[in-house]
């Protein structure tokens, strides 16, 4: 599936904008087969939850229908129309003029549909069911429950067990292609520092494929066939201090006469694990930025280009070079943005919540079954990252593909769960690209069935937070102590934090730094510093969090998650200051 963007040989038209939408008590009450009617205005994209007041469209549990209305004329002789949906949280069944396309599932990744024959000169009406329950077969997870209160009806409360909130809707841009029916399908393209490259084109019918390789305007290569590989000599290889793109402009012509012209950016980059070391380009490699979320006043987790590239411009202020796509597949549009503006990405799928005992606020639910018998993700979690890695494999941005976020890896049976995952991520990425998954305390070195998997060990640690509150002393030598446990046992592995923080509410200030306060978050992230810069095989540091993001409710969460060295509107606490210091020195 390729970006959608118009060439001159397709139109791309955009159905942003406002449409008609309804929440739903009731999915299956629901016919539609007819118009919407009473519908509010939503914007699209954006999550539903904050755009109207009222605990009901909030924390609304289940269904809501969007729909919208648009003229088109016949479709042209050897044209096809495909409708596009960047996301919709968490899965979508869409109807257009009344006749079902299908459903999808998953709120992170895209999906489309061929509308051509359904076309009706003049108006035509599409609809869209999304569903935001999350539970024991989706990724992310989350736990379904019937709950009584005296005198009440039974309410069905649907609990994530995940900490940021159940953001839903239609997330991402929704656009209406027009494209040639013999067709450009798919696009591999890669190249390694020396200048070597390959790629591999995949049409609708076997077709003549001219392919050059452009620098702006400048041609430095020619062939000809749907897959080859060769070497340009004197590139710039793609770096965060230099990130040279470069495009692959791909003819093809039909034996009928058909053509279609697409052009991808990629970069020329090797990254690889060597002598314990992660290492770009040939040389070793040091991650500096965030975990982080797609999450922003009102328009909650959905696409915001001003934010993308305001968050962007924070981190090369601050002299980050990188950071994770907690806990889900970003928009492409941010991986295009990383790609031109140096970023490094940990690129994770939606594998979070994977522990059935617990919440991630720590609120204990009556789920008693072990994680890997209670589950039922596997086959979709394979669908995901099969997905994850088509959409996103040419990115010279995306160097680590993480498979999931602090799952029970301490579980029996986390081994069986995770092998097949891994071993098929490096069968399906062409580029080898390290793999790895994030751990949380719980699992240490000595329980830990997931961390033999990884070609990095990406920890998530939290002393003198969650655990030793207050003591920075304490949570150092833990820190220290257990990252020499596991460099011990895993040796040939790089480590690095991918998680260490402490919440800060704005403005709150201590002369004797406690926590919540502003002085104490830049405490315990400088004191973590100062054990990781003693560790010679410590490949990175990512600090949770970039800026403060929404939750649910919890007596451990005060209006969301407070851990952002920026709140949510993008304002500096004293831990960014902090930070700027630090990676602007060892620039």
């Amino acid at each position: 599936m390729l970006f959608p963007i118009s060439t001159e040989t397709r139109r791309c038209t955009s159905l942003d904008g406002i449409w008609d939408f309804s929440l739903l008590e009731i999915a299956d009450s629901y016919d539609p087969s007819l118009p919407l009617k009473n519908g509010l205005p939503m914007p699209v994209p954006s999550a539903y939850n904050d755009i109207y007041e009222g605990r009901e469209f909030r924390n609304h549990v289940g269904s809501v229908v969007y729909e919208r209305t648009i003229d088109l004329p016949a479709p042209e002789p050897g044209r096809c129309l495909i409708l596009h949906f960047g996301s919709v949280a968490h899965s979508a069944s869409v109807w257009w003029n009344g006749k079902l396309l299908g459903s999808h599932k998953g709120g992170f990744l895209p999906f489309e549909w061929d509308v051509t024959g359904l076309i009706m000169p003049g108006t035509n009406r599409i609809t869209v069911i999304a569903d935001n329950i999350v539970d024991h077969t989706t990724l992310p997870c989350g736990t379904v429950q019937n709950r009584s209160y005296p005198g009440l009806a039974p309410k069905r409360v649907n609990l994530p067990n995940f900490d940021f909130f159940n953001y839903s809707g239609i997330l991402r841009p929704v656009k209406l292609l027009d494209l040639p029916k013999t067709r450009i399908e798919t696009i591999s393209v890669s190249g390694t520092q020396d200048g070597s490259f390959r790629y591999e084109i995949k049409t609708t019918e076997e077709c003549e494929c001219e392919v050059e390789i452009k620098e702006k305007d400048h041609v430095l290569w020619k062939g000809t066939g749907a897959a080859g590989n060769g070497w340009i000599d004197g590139i710039l290889p793609w770096s965060p201090e230099h990130p040279a793109l470069y495009d692959l402009r791909v003819t093809l012509s039909g034996a009928d006469g058909s053509r279609d012209i697409c052009t991808e950016p990629f970069g020329f980059r090797s990254i690889e694990i060597r002598d314990g070391s992660l290492c770009l380009n040939g040389e070793k490699l040091y991650l500096k930025g965030f975990g982080k979320h797609e999450d922003t006043p009102v328009l909650g987790r959905a696409l915001s280009e001003a934010y993308n590239v305001k968050d962007l411009a924070l981190m090369k202020w601050m002299g980050a070079n990188s950071f994770r796509t907690s806990h889900y597949p970003y928009s492409e549009e941010m991986l295009r943005l990383c790609d031109r503006m140096g970023i490094l990405v940990i690129d994770e799928a939606p594998a979070v919540g994977m522990h059935t005992t617990f919440t991630a606020t720590g609120m204990r639910i009556d789920v008693k079954d072990a994680t890997w018998d209670t589950l039922k993700t596997q086959e979709h979690h394979k669908d995901v990252l099969k997905s994850m890695i088509a959409r996103d494999q040419n990115h010279p941005c995306v160097i680590m593909w993480s498979v999931a976020n602090e799952p029970a890896s301490e579980e029996k049976g986390a081994y069986d769960y995770f092998e097949p995952l891994f071993r098929l991520v490096r069968e399906t990425d062409s580029q080898r690209r390290p793999v790895t998954f994030v751990t949380h305390g719980e699992a240490t070195v000595e329980t830990c069935e997931v961390a033999p998997l990884c070609d990095v060990l990406v920890l998530n640690r939290y002393y003198g937070w969650y655990s030793e509150e207050g003591d920075l002393t304490a949570a150092k030598a833990l820190l220290s102590d257990e990252l020499d446990r596991y460099h011990q046992r895993y040796p040939d592995k790089p480590i690095m934090l991918g998680e260490f923080g402490a919440d800060a509410v704005a403005g709150l200030h201590d002369s004797t730094p406690q926590m919540f306060s502003e002085e104490y978050q830049r405490d315990l992230i400088e004191a973590y510093c100062s054990v990781l810069d003693q560790k010679m095989y410590i490949c990175g540091e990512h600090v949770w969090n970039f800026a403060d993001f929404a939750t649910a409710e919890s007596v451990k969460r005060v209006q969301g998650n407070k851990k952002g060295v920026f709140t949510r509107e993008r304002k500096p606490k004293l831990a960014a200051w902090f930070l700027r210091s630090r990676w602007k020195q060892n620039d």
